[in-house]
């Protein structure tokens, strides 16, 4: 009965991972295959802000992420840096890709093997797939969590810590995949400030 029941949990043990491979294939498969991708954006914080903008997605390497009103945020990467400009401080920071942990969705060749990226935590129901992801190399980075819908198979949120230890989930809606976009939309220009009126 023991030899029995110990080959079962063995059996078990070895279809679930069989499973697991293939899940992560397929997301492996649905992330390398996207091209543009557009979407309206919902980003919480563990400390309570709560944004709303609109993200392009260029691959390999583009994105946009335009801040709706109040916030004054806009986020331009071109292939070869990100700039972060908050218009209401009139500041531009550049910052490095590898810097940025949710760039990883930027890449052409995305390869969970866990070696470079490393699964921390995989769960799936009827509903929606979700995995934890963290590179292997640079623990300077903290993990990612990428959720999807399963029918269609559908990014639809991702999760970060910050460097203050906020978490922030950005969820996607409305979302447009593999039509052409503005190459504008990548290339930053600073507006021109406003004049303020004289009261």
């Amino acid at each position: 009965m023991k030899r029995f029941l110990t080959g079962m949990l063995l059996l078990f043990s070895t279809t679930a991972a069989a499973q697991t491979t293939e899940e992560l294939n397929k997301i492996e498969t649905y992330l390398n295959n996207i091209k543009t991708l557009e979407a309206n954006f919902v980003q919480t914080a563990s400390n309570g802000t709560v944004s709303e903008g609109k993200l392009y997605i260029e691959k390999p390497s583009k994105i946009r992420m335009e801040y709706a009103p109040p916030a004054s945020i806009l986020i331009v990467g071109n292939g070869d840096y990100v700039v972060f400009n908050d218009k209401e401080l009139d500041q531009i920071t550049n910052i490095d890709y590898e810097d940025i942990p949710a760039t990883m969705i930027l890449a052409n060749n995305i390869k969970i093997d866990n070696e470079n990226l490393k699964v921390l935590d995989f769960y799936q129901d009827a509903g929606l797939t979700s995995v934890t992801l963290e590179y292997a190399e640079d623990k300077n980075l903290g993990p990612i969590t990428l959720v999807f819908s399963n029918n269609p198979f559908e990014l639809k949120q991702w999760k970060i810590i910050d460097p203050q230890s906020v978490e922030v989930t950005l969820s996607l809606y409305d979302t447009i995949q593999d039509q052409p976009l503005d190459e504008n939309l990548f290339k930053f220009t600073k507006e021109k400030s406003r004049s303020r009126r004289r009261r």
